[in-house]
């Protein structure tokens, strides 16, 4: 099941972190060919009915669209581990807020490989009834996964949390689009979720990680991940 080579309609994206070589997905995953393992950040499950629980309505389908772009990437791969960088659910409520549906989505999803569920700052504690391992972060030979990057020199470091976006200068205007930050051996991933919003990559909560060193946004298109220097990227 899991021997086949993924089966792309185009030219992976290669970003490298540490002595590893990632296909950067545009639907903003990572996928390591070497350990068939699918990485993605900060889902925010539940995210609209949390909104909507204060007073502020969004339409109540964000876990569900999340859900389905997550089936697509794992049904292209076919991944034997998925690990989710924390922050998968928006807040403690969530699993209660759950909707059957989705919960089984989840459950399925799941089925015949294993699932790592790395802890955020939203989502100290996996809800109950859930299937997977909980775990504070995930080492794999020089790659290390958590949720929010640490401060200063971190080698072979991916993570989420920052939830990165770049605004690029076009001929026709700029566009500003979800993206990977990487540079120092290091990586900052997307954020996943329908609903989640993104900083810009120029915000001085990049500083502590990248400092003064070169580093690349590789921004989501619709078909291709494009890899543009930090120099060319604006802030908002």
């Amino acid at each position: 099941m899991f021997g086949a080579a993924p089966k792309l309609s185009r030219p992976p994206s290669m970003l490298r972190v540490a002595d590893a070589d990632f296909i950067a997905d545009p639907a903003g995953a990572l996928f390591w060919p070497e350990e068939r393992l699918l990485i993605v950040a900060d889902l925010h499950f539940e995210k609209g009915s949390a909104f909507a629980a204060r007073g502020a309505f969004l339409p109540p389908y964000d876990t569900a669209a999340t859900l389905k772009a997550l089936a697509r990437l794992i049904g292209a791969y076919q991944p034997r581990r998925v690990v989710a960088l924390g922050d998968s659910f928006h807040d403690s409520l969530a699993g209660e807020r759950l909707h059957p549906q989705d919960r089984a989505m989840i459950g399925s999803l799941q089925q015949g490989r294993e699932w790592i569920w790395i802890a955020g700052n939203h989502d100290r504690d996996l809800p109950g009834g859930l299937e997977g391992d909980a775990q504070e972060e995930l080492a794999i030979g020089a790659v290390i996964f958590r949720h929010e990057p640490r401060a200063g020199s971190s080698l072979g470091e991916i993570a989420g949390h920052l939830h990165p976006v770049a605004k690029v200068a076009g001929r026709a205007g700029s566009v500003r689009r979800r993206c990977f930050v990487s540079g120092g051996g290091r990586c900052v991933m997307p954020a996943f979720g329908a609903y989640a919003g993104g900083l810009n990559l120029c915000d001085p909560a990049f500083e502590p990680l990248f400092g003064g060193r070169d580093r690349l946004a590789h921004v989501m298109g619709r078909d291709e991940v494009y890899a543009v220097p930090h120099r060319r990227c604006a802030p908002d």
